[in-house]
């Protein structure tokens, strides 16, 4: 149809426009740089020699709540940390300290009180049984312990290492506690009913590869 509307070249055009606009709905559109599908790593899950998210910026502090200190990321201390985060996607630097505030107080009170069966949950073997045996020669020699922590003033990490899937944590707590041991008629065997501030390095540990999630404590010392 010489010098006629070109319909057919309209309706072609349309078709191929309609056909553009469905492909880009259902694949999506690509800018720039991206991953082929089976490159990508799948949600929550690290590949060695790629680096993981910069660590969460500090929360902000509570009135009343301790003050955790966690290392420069630029740190030997603060590069271990990076590498379990690698390990685990999971982890959290701030998350570890709160739940490991948690568990500091629930083990103070549950060897002040002779409470086994919390402390077997929260310890390993080995401190398990060194706590467990201070316990009976407490019992044994009918005395009672009276424990309070009137407050939790830091949470700090000054060490962590990674060995294997196994992660250890090293911590420095600095608390204000009432410690008082009596003998069997109530008199004072050790202690005092004075609050005073206290610090400890206590070690917890955990094997990454590991579905049970807690972190146990191996190890304890007075600074």
């Amino acid at each position: 149809m010489s010098g006629g509307f070109p319909v057919d070249l309209i309706l072609f055009a349309m078709v191929a426009a309609f056909l553009v606009l469905r492909l880009r709905s259902v694949l999506g559109r690509r800018q720039g740089y991206e991953r082929p599908p089976q490159e990508r790593p799948a949600p929550g899950q690290a590949r060695p020699g790629v680096p993981v998210p910069e660590a969460p910026a500090a929360p902000v502090p509570v009135p009343g709540a301790p003050r955790l200190v966690v290392p420069d990321t630029r740190s030997p201390v603060g590069q271990a940390l990076q590498r379990i985060r690698q390990a685990d996607a999971g982890f959290d630097p701030y998350a570890f300290l709160g739940g490991a505030e948690g568990a500091f107080r629930m083990i103070v009170t549950a060897f002040a009180a002779g409470d086994r069966a919390t402390l077997r949950n929260l310890l390993s073997e080995e401190t398990y049984a060194g706590f467990e045996q201070a316990i009976t020669a407490r019992e044994s020699a009918g005395e009672r312990q009276r424990t309070e922590i009137h407050g939790v003033h830091e949470m700090a990490i000054d060490a962590a290492d990674l060995r294997g899937s196994v992660a250890e944590i090293t911590l420095r707590i600095v608390s204000d506690q009432v410690n008082l041991t009596t003998g069997p008629q109530g008199e004072e065997v050790a202690g005092t009913e004075a609050v005073t501030e206290l610090t400890d390095i206590w070690t917890f540990q955990r094997d990454l590869r590991s579905t049970d999630p807690t972190w146990k404590l191996v190890g304890t010392q007075s600074a």
